[in-house]
């Protein structure tokens, strides 16, 4: 009362009274205390626990599933070829053939030879050989009659003399036959022993080698022959043809490439702590460039061993191609399904925050309302959930959309996801 009196009394100055007034709205306009505090409508999800399939993320680039650089093992200029770029192909075909004219004449003639060799060789064999040992065995026996006899006739002149029926000279003539008899038989025994022992093994060997050596003369030249024509490997398509008819293919360079697509491989290095999660025959899903949904595939290699350059495990993922749309070379993502993990908490990934200082952190509502900052710690995460192993309990509530703009201590209120869309609706209208 006493400020209403004090100022009706300065209205006598115009000026102090419009004053007075000002302070006395100020004064009754001051907030009141214990004003209800501010509730913020946020969107939650209660910790639960699941399964959760951790995925392992990378780039890679195609590779076909099998190639052949078809390289000639000869020079020879190109006679004609029965493929184009693009052509497809099927295992064991002709693609190409070189000039081959005089390695034509080569295997003719080495044909020849060994054909010569073969007749040799059933000659000596059959015919030669036999013949050889039969007339060693021949010569064994003349000899052996011819030392019998003249053995004979020296006994016989040896009595004779004894009686005095001979002269003497007669003796030592016999005795002369019979050392030559015994030489001849000797020299013929020992020829016959040879040939049974090594000789005629000796001579059959012999016959066998220049044979062998002969049909390898030829094998080489038809082999040469043979290089002219070349066939392709693998069935699949023709990518790469470098070189035209007339122009020399030289030895050991490309002459055609061929591709087997009718599968890709997407070929990626990721780290060892990746690697060991994942299994072959895993799931995996590869975004391709100009494709707008991702193709699907199977984890089909592991990598046994690092990487020595970098350390990573080369992992493959096959993926079927049996209209050709992949092309081998295209950089892609690629997304592998680890095994699932059970009866483990789970938070989606949407009510993770990190903090610049590293922690995880999510916005537990608690008792009343109140969103309390939470520190976790995270296991894996898949495409939309993430594993928790600490900080949180089954049965709570965490704060899925708003909670980057949430300060701790701030007290929400949980709605569905309609009332948030027209919330945020109004709020832009408004705007």
């Amino acid at each position: 009362m006493q400020v209403l009196a004090n100022a009706t009394r300065f209205l006598r100055f115009p000026l102090l009274g419009a004053l007075a007034a000002m302070l006395l709205v100020a004064g009754c306009s001051s907030p009141q205390e214990g004003a209800p505090t501010p509730v913020v409508d946020v969107e939650a999800a209660v910790v639960a626990r699941g399964t959760v399939t951790p995925r392992v993320e990378s780039d890679a680039v195609l590779s076909p599933i099998a190639q052949a650089a078809i390289e000639p093992k000869i020079t020879a200029p190109v006679k004609k070829f029965y493929v184009q770029r693009g052509s497809k192909v099927k295992a064991g075909q002709l693609v190409a053939i070189l000039e081959n004219k005089d390695l034509q004449g080569a295997a003719i003639d080495s044909q020849g030879a060994y054909t010569a060799a073969q007749a040799a060789y059933q000659s000596a064999t059959k015919t030669q050989i036999p013949e050889a040992y039969q007339q060693a065995e021949l010569n064994a026996a003349e000899t052996k009659a011819n030392l019998d006899l003249n053995q004979n006739i020296y006994d016989s002149r040896k009595r004779l003399l004894a009686q005095g029926a001979i002269a003497g000279r007669e003796l030592d003539t016999s005795h002369a036959a019979l050392v030559q008899a015994q030489a001849a038989y000797d020299a013929a025994k020992k020829r016959l022993q040879g040939m049974q022992a090594v000789g005629r093994q000796a001579a059959i060997k012999s016959a066998e080698g220049q044979l062998q050596s002969a049909k390898g003369r030829y094998l080489g030249a038809a082999a040469s022959l043979a290089y002219s024509e070349i066939h392709t490997p693998i069935a699949g398509v023709v990518t790469d043809r470098p070189l035209y008819a007339g122009e020399t293919a030289s030895a050991g360079s490309p002459l055609v490439t061929v591709m087997d697509t009718s599968a890709v491989l997407a070929k990626t290095h990721i780290a060892q702590a990746q690697a060991q999660m994942l299994r072959t025959g895993g799931d995996a899903a590869i975004t391709v460039p100009g494709l707008e949904k991702p193709v699907h595939g199977k984890i089909s290699l592991i990598s046994p061993a690092l990487d020595p350059g970098s350390t990573t495990i080369e992992v493959w993922v096959r993926i079927p191609n049996p209209k050709g749309t992949l092309k081998p070379g295209t950089p892609v993502h690629v997304a592998m399904d680890a095994p699932a993990i059970g009866n483990t908490l789970m938070v989606p990934a949407s009510a993770l925050l990190k903090e610049d200082n590293g922690n995880e952190t999510v916005m537990a509502i608690g008792s009343g309302g109140v969103a309390h900052r939470t520190i976790v710690k995270t296991g894996i995460a898949d495409a939309s959930d993430v594993q928790i192993l600490s900080g949180l309990s089954a049965g709570q509530q965490v704060v899925t959309t708003g909670v980057f703009a949430l300060d701790d201590g701030t007290k929400v209120r949980v709605v569905g996801a309609e009332q948030m869309a027209k919330e945020s609706g109004s709020a832009g209208a408004a705007q």
